[in-house]
């Protein structure tokens, strides 16, 4: 009988102590949070700067095809080939247009895409749990913009 007191003692123990130190392991492990300017980042991108160069060189060019169509109709009297002439630079502009938008749409993903993970890869390296943007955040978080912003050129 004595023996099975101390056994039903330390097991006692022994599962109060592994209770314990669960409890304590949980309790001080608080989240490290960061916040990045996301627009500050973007606006220094030079990635971000290219391609809003690149994106007014195309509407540039599709501004000269639609003075272009508008001169050339203008000088045209009979009905039948201004009408064929309207359909095609319609055509044409609206080509221009969708691959300015898919070509526009496609690079701004991969900017994104990009800045995303070197934002996730430095707040791993600097052992952060979480990464908000600093807008949505009204108090608190450490600001790592700057570090970020160095990184992204």
């Amino acid at each position: 009988m004595y023996k099975k007191f101390h056994i039903a003692v330390i097991v006692a123990l022994a599962f109060g102590l592994g209770y314990s130190v669960n409890n304590i392991a949980i309790s001080d492990t608080t989240p490290k949070v960061a916040v990045v300017d996301t627009t500050k980042i973007i606006a220094n991108s030079s990635s971000v700067k290219a391609l809003k160069a690149e994106q007014e060189n195309k509407i540039k060019t599709m501004q000269s095809t639609i003075e272009k169509a508008r001169a050339e109709i203008a000088k045209e009297t009979d009905p039948v080939k201004i009408a064929q002439l309207e359909e095609k630079y319609r055509n044409e502009i609206n080509q221009q247009k969708i691959a300015l938008d898919t070509n526009y749409n496609k690079r701004l993903n991969q900017i994104d895409s990009e800045i995303r993970n070197k934002v996730v890869e430095k707040a791993k390296g600097m052992n952060y749990n979480l990464v908000l943007p600093k807008d949505v955040v009204f108090f608190g978080g450490d600001d790592i913009t700057d570090i970020i912003a160095k990184d992204i050129k």
